[in-house]
């Protein structure tokens, strides 16, 4: 997209909030709190930054599970809305409430079900909703059905909505395409903290690591992955997968370990499951490997692979592309294409492509343009545009 483009120009300057500023504007997340993946950790993340920046939040969540068990900044007080099904709209009534009892002036959805409850929860209270769009809701999963009620639900939505928050420029093309005011997009990147600086290492010999996290689901590309590991194994190199994160169902895990049997890569791949210490994962890892087939707004994982000086093999879907530059941050590959994945995977372990100046490179772009700081800053532009600071 051009820099005349109107959502380029509509994105706002990362700024931060004056210092001086005493008393918090308290902002009100109305998330899912079911898991804690991406979407969560951006949730998390900026409950922590955002009051350096002016602003407190709380959290109404709708489905809480995992998020509260595995949040780190557990100051932002968290109120449970639970919902019956994906149109129980009491908890509209009840999010209303909590805004004006907790003095609450901005409402911020994360997922299709909040912004329901969210513009519903606006209209009670009267105070502005933000949407978050962190993936693109009609074509987020392989269930067609359910993703096209999600885009219709999103859609309907967004009409009691005053900014979208896009976290990649290609979500904020897509929002636009679902009918969104251009000039109400502001695209604010994800970003992860800064990891302490890496220390030196020589690139692998011998074996080579590879790593994967995620909340492990069809659109993941798992099964590329693993097509990918089989055809390494055949070449004679010496690869071994180290899988970080939950399945989303049994049922899916069970399609998987049937995959891994059949490719006879049963003692090549350690399923580590769920973990808060990701950052430690990745310092057992020599690459990692995001194989996403669609549905990538702008992966979390991918960051913290960049700060933590893991070189990166992924897909070019959506956003990824505007964190990795190809063959300088990391390697891109087609998806759903196992012979290109391992053929990239195969020549950064040839030296085709130099794994020391991708790590470089990496962790000096995600320090300069995908901090979590910056990415509180730039929400923090959108919150005061919004009330007219």
């Amino acid at each position: 997209m051009s820099a005349n483009s109107p959502l380029a120009v509509a994105s706002p300057p990362p700024t931060v909030a004056p210092a001086q500023a005493v008393e918090l504007i308290r902002v009100l997340h109305v998330i899912n709190g079911e898991y804690y993946a991406g979407a969560e950790r951006v949730q998390d993340l900026l409950a922590k930054n955002l009051p350096a920046c002016g602003f407190s939040v709380g959290f109404a969540s709708v489905k809480l599970d995992l998020f509260d068990e595995l949040r780190e900044w557990r100051d932002a007080p968290l109120f449970e809305v639970p919902m019956v099904n994906r149109f129980d709209l009491r908890a509209a009534v009840r999010v209303a409430g909590i805004v004006r009892q907790g003095g609450y002036r901005l409402l911020h959805g994360h997922t299709v079900r909040t912004a329901l409850v969210g513009r519903l929860a606006a209209a009670i209270s009267g105070v502005p909703l933000v949407y978050h769009a962190h993936s693109p809701a009609s074509h987020d999963s392989t269930r067609r059905g359910i993703d096209r009620l999600n885009g219709w639900i999103e859609h309907w939505s967004l009409g009691g909505v005053a900014r979208v928050i896009a976290v990649s420029q290609a979500m904020a093309e897509h929002i636009a395409r679902e009918g969104f005011d251009p000039a109400r997009i502001r695209v604010v990147p994800n970003g992860v903290p800064t990891a302490p600086p890496a220390p030196y290492r020589d690139p692998p010999s011998g074996r080579w690591t590879l790593g994967v996290v995620a909340l492990f689901r069809p659109r993941k590309g798992l099964e590329v992955l693993l097509e990918a590991m089989a055809k390494l194994r055949r070449q004679g190199l010496d690869v071994h997968l180290r899988s970080v994160g939950p399945f989303a169902s049994p049922r899916y895990a069970a399609e998987i370990a049937r995959h891994v049997e059949r490719l006879g890569l049963i003692h090549d791949i350690s399923w580590v499951g769920l973990t808060r210490e990701v950052n430690d994962e990745l310092r057992k890892m020599d690459l990692f490997v995001l194989p996403s087939l669609f549905g990538e707004g702008l992966p979390m994982v991918v960051l913290e692979a960049m700060t933590a000086g893991v070189p990166v093999v992924a897909t070019r879907v959506a956003g990824i592309p505007e964190a990795i530059r190809h063959a300088q941050d990391g390697v891109l590959v087609s998806p759903a294409d196992a012979d290109d994945l391992a053929q990239a995977i195969a020549d950064v372990i040839a030296g085709r492509y130099d794994w020391s100046a991708l790590r470089a490179s990496a962790m000096a772009r995600h320090e300069d343009r995908f901090s979590d700081r910056a990415m509180a800053a730039g929400v923090a532009a959108v919150y005061r545009e919004l009330l007219g600071d």
